[in-house]
């Protein structure tokens, strides 16, 4: 679950980046297909959040 909580974070900043044009043309079509989350990458870093809450949650040790 953690690998899944840092691809989300990962995928937040690409978001971010191109959400403020700074990756060129991979950004425009990231929020060609994705525009929702290029107006709120906040979206899917609160899904990151959530993945590694849910990961600490049912760790086992």
């Amino acid at each position: 679950m953690y690998f899944v909580a840092a691809a989300l974070a990962i995928l937040s900043g690409l978001f971010y980046a191109a959400s403020h044009h700074e990756i060129g043309t991979l950004g425009v079509e990231m929020c060609r297909y994705g525009s929702t989350f290029c107006n709120s990458p906040s979206y899917v870093l609160a899904g990151a959040i959530l993945a590694a809450l849910w990961g600490a949650f049912v760790s086992v040790r």
